[in-house]
């Protein structure tokens, strides 16, 4: 028996949060998926008087409600889901990256904000925290005006890397509706654009390995996205890939990228850092990032 897909939605019922979860329509998830909603009241010390602990009490059944509020939202979207609300106390991403540890998430679902001000004065983006430092598949949700009846566009960011390749598992194994439409988007570096300041010879053979074997990846993903029922075309352009899966995305009105979490393949990360974490932080649609399970 297959075990059913369990997803952390941190909720703070912000914008940006009710956002996070109406995005939950195009996700793929499965229609007997079980889904804890977290609201986190932000603490960072222990309160010292009594007074305090009574309004710390009050917080909490605040943010409990908080969360049920975002459940009854979830539940209004699709009946068939198992959804449970709690809240937590202390630092946001970090209780949230404990809680779906302790509870075995398959997927972290974040707004693209945190928030309260002083949050992200001291963490930065509670979602970009989350990313960081969470060692399992995070999607960092945003809302997006579409006109009704339009397909579900996925971009996916190939690079033939571990997770790269969690990236089609994931994709391959939610139930889509039908119509829609996935695009394979590799980013390649033209060989002068390397061998320029970093010589030739072995570098040039290098390259062309890396191409032959990112090229049968994406034939192979393709073969097996199109196998699920997903409409797959492929676009692979001499860019840099945070920019091109970004245009791409954008220019084709995509509800999500997913990406896996180590970059765009080994070169590019020796050059240009986390694509991944570039592509969360600046994607006008929904992100969602992959991990290889032996990375974790």
């Amino acid at each position: 028996m297959t075990n059913r897909m369990k997803i952390l939605v941190a909720y703070d019922g912000s914008e940006c949060a009710d956002a996070a979860l109406d995005d939950l329509r195009k996700a793929g998830l499965p229609p007997d998926a079980q889904i804890k909603v977290l609201s986190v009241v932000e603490n960072w010390l222990p309160p010292p008087s009594g007074l305090e602990i009574i309004e710390h009490i009050d917080r909490d059944q605040e943010y409990l409600a908080l969360a049920r509020r975002g459940g009854i939202r979830l539940v209004s979207m699709e009946p068939g889901w198992d959804v449970k609300s709690e809240s937590g106390a202390g630092s946001p991403a970090t209780v949230i990256i404990e809680k779906a540890d302790e509870w075995g998430a398959d997927l972290i679902v974040v707004g693209s904000h945190g928030h309260t001000a002083l949050g992200r004065l001291f963490f930065g983006s509670v979602s970009q925290k989350v990313l960081h430092e969470a060692r399992r598949p995070v999607r960092v949700s945003r809302g997006r005006i579409e006109e009704p009846g339009t397909p579900v566009r996925l971009i996916f960011g190939a690079d033939g890397a571990k997770g790269s390749k969690a990236a089609i598992e994931a994709v391959a194994a939610r139930k889509w509706p039908a119509g829609s439409e996935v695009r394979i988007v590799n980013a390649t570096w033209a060989t002068s654009q390397i061998t320029s300041n970093h010589g030739g010879g072995p570098i040039i053979t290098w390259i062309a390995e890396e191409k032959a074997r990112v090229e049968k990846m994406i034939d192979e993903a393709a073969g097996k996205l199109r196998a699920t029922g997903l409409r797959t075309d492929v676009v692979v352009k001499e860019e840099e890939p945070k920019r091109l899966l970004m245009a791409e995305a954008e220019s084709w009105g995509a509800d999500c990228i997913f990406v896996g979490a180590r970059g765009i393949g080994r070169i590019d990360r020796f050059l240009l850092g986390s694509v991944s974490s570039a592509v969360a932080a600046r994607a006008h649609c929904s992100v969602e990032v992959t991990y290889d399970r032996k990375e974790r």
